[in-house]
């Protein structure tokens, strides 16, 4: 009597499996509006923080951002199995800058909504994307849409009601200028990496950067099982996925364009806010998300396409 022999197990044929999945869903992401792909990166990131300030008893906001990237890193490299060699000195240099800036943002920013209030952190860190949709502006229906987008980010900034941490209020600044950076560098790799390479091999970058002061701050905790559990939903919906999704979508658009449609993310804020941390959203909060929606509707609407760059 013989007995059928069943396949043999690998962790190599597992992630071949993955990899194969992961090309199919970036295909099919291929067929998606990017600015619907830049609009669910922010929902998915305001979900994200959730989960990381969780953390922050546990690890800091240090510790938290060094988690998250490192997780993130170890995703990305076993889906995309980049090469690290063959590439120019040109491209060494806009990864470099794109992991820095990667790191920078999200140490500031998290470290900033340690201080501050979500809300406040996500307007004040639009000064950057903003100041990118002003620089590459070359239309005045276009300074319509950026003026529409400020002046929601301005109502939802209750500085003159609140005592704000100054030092909360330099990070989330901070942050914004080093997401001005991530924009522009993560365009230029978008165009010269496939797929996902040139993000995986920046976020590893961004995690060397943070390493020591990441476990510096972190510590023993850092390896405790619920941590790593609520760390990787966190790397998950605030970098992985949101990363991808953006990567996507700054592939296929101008970075002005996408310097606007990303102000729509401190009402997203706001709705996050309302329904899971229980915040009432008040009528300067509704008016300012009317003018945050008009202007990423208007620039989709009546922006450049993406063919004609």
């Amino acid at each position: 009597m013989t007995f059928a022999t069943a396949p043999i197990f690998s962790p190599s044929s597992a992630w071949t499996i993955v990899a194969r999945r992961v090309d199919r869903a970036r295909s099919a992401l291929g067929s998606v509006p990017p600015s619907s792909l830049v609009l669910l990166s922010s929902f998915i990131i305001q979900i994200s923080n959730i989960f990381a300030k969780s953390l922050f008893s546990s690890l800091g906001s240090v510790g938290t951002t060094f988690l998250c990237k490192a997780i993130a890193a170890v995703l990305l490299v076993a889906i995309a199995r980049p090469q690290w060699k063959g590439h120019s000195r040109q491209t060494y240099w806009i990864l470099g800058t794109m992991g820095l800036s990667m790191a920078g943002m999200g140490l500031s920013y998290l470290g900033a909504i340690d201080r501050i209030p979500l809300g406040v952190a996500s307007t004040l860190e639009f000064v950057g994307p903003l100041g990118v949709s002003v620089i590459g502006s070359r239309k005045r229906l276009d300074l319509v849409w950026v003026s529409l987008a400020a002046a929601g980010i301005l109502l939802l900034n209750p500085i003159a009601v609140t005592t704000l941490d100054p030092l909360g209020v330099m990070l989330a600044l901070s942050s914004g200028l080093c997401w001005a950076c991530y924009i522009f560098s993560s365009g230029a790799i978008a165009r010269s990496l496939p797929g996902g390479n040139g993000l995986s091999l920046a976020m590893v970058i961004a995690t060397l950067i943070l390493f020591i002061p990441g476990v510096a701050a972190g510590g023993s905790a850092l390896l405790h099982p619920s941590v790593l559990l609520i760390g990787l939903a966190a790397a998950s919906l605030g970098t992985v996925l949101p990363y991808t999704l953006e990567f996507e979508a700054v592939r296929r658009m101008p970075p002005r364009v996408f310097g606007v449609l990303v102000s729509i993310e401190p009402a997203i804020a706001a709705l996050v806010g309302f329904l899971f941390l229980h915040e009432t959203l008040t009528l300067q909060t509704l008016l300012a998300t009317v003018l945050v929606t008009t202007a990423a509707i208007g620039v989709t609407l009546f922006g450049r396409s993406p063919s004609s760059h």
